[in-house]
């Protein structure tokens, strides 16, 4: 848009045109002078020089649009990276809990078995306890006896006894499911407080329900008697010889293996009279012996 603005000063007769531009930011007028000797401004330049400004802002723009998008594509990416750490972690965090739970399963089925195994074992031995060994001094039999002049081991001289009999021993296993292992400990026989003869009940297996009888050879060699030989040498010519014989039989039962097993002993006491004259068998009456 021009203008003719007459000037009253001489100088000033020149004609002024005025030329309005638009903005790039706003729409807003801006109205410059210019004389008019200088030269205008072509439209075909103003218009070269506008699609340059336009051309270079939208190459700008779509500079700024290609790596907005490789941006977002190079985030797409860490965040498909990401997920898949994040479904990893999860899936090994999975596999660790699974894992524990089996472990737990087991331990769990572990502590189970070995529980009710012991409650079985327990309610076995309890069933199985009141099944003990029956254990019966049948009879004593004299095959030797002799009192003769001797020393015993310091050189002393005293009386020595020479014995040796049969005593035998009834066992009965009334356990119907398991057998029985038996054992002794060393059977004495007595002539009042001193030692005789002695002897030991072989160890062995019984099976269960049986009756056994254990024969047990007593013994004593040289036995040195001290005070008591005159009276046992008396009866070496013909009379008869109170003893008593003391002992423990124990017996063992294996219910379950070696894993439950029932222990029972059994203390005997005997006292009988041994004739000597005559060779023969003695029996002992059940008043004669005492069992606890």
């Amino acid at each position: 848009m021009t203008s003719l603005t007459p000037s009253p000063t001489r100088s000033s007769k020149r004609a002024l045109y005025y030329v309005q531009s638009p903005s790039r930011d706003s729409y807003t007028s801006v109205t410059q002078p210019i004389p008019m000797g200088s030269p205008t401004h072509d439209s075909s330049s103003l218009g070269r020089h506008s699609r340059n400004s336009s051309a270079s802002r939208f190459s700008g723009i779509s500079r700024s649009s290609s790596s907005d998008k490789k941006n977002i594509k190079k985030c797409r990416s860490n965040e498909k990276e990401y997920e898949s750490i994040l479904e990893e972690g999860s899936y090994d965090e999975m596999e660790e809990d699974v894992t524990s739970m089996k472990r737990c399963q087991a331990l769990l089925a572990v502590f189970t078995f070995v529980i009710l195994f012991t409650v079985c074992c327990l309610i076995t031995w309890g069933a199985s306890r009141p099944y003990k060994a029956k254990i019966s001094v049948k009879t004593f039999e004299l095959r030797n006896f002799y009192v003769g002049e001797g020393s015993d081991f310091s050189g002393m001289h005293t009386k020595l006894l020479t014995l040796n009999g049969t005593l035998r021993i009834g066992i009965y296993n009334p356990a119907p499911t398991f057998g029985i292992h038996v054992s002794s400990t060393p059977i004495n026989l007595f002539f009042y407080q001193l030692p005789i003869a002695t002897g030991q009940l072989k160890e062995h297996y019984q099976h269960k329900k049986s009756l056994n009888t254990e024969a047990v050879v007593i013994e004593g060699r040289k036995i040195p008697l001290y005070g008591a030989g005159a009276s046992l040498e008396a009866t070496e010519r013909g009379g008869k010889i109170p003893v008593n014989t003391r002992f423990e039989v124990r017996t063992r039962g294996d219910v379950v293996g070696r894993l439950v097993s029932i222990w029972h002993t059994k203390r005997i006491s005997c006292s009988f009279v041994i004739d000597v004259a005559v060779n023969r068998r003695v029996s002992t009456d059940k008043s004669d012996c005492s069992y606890s």
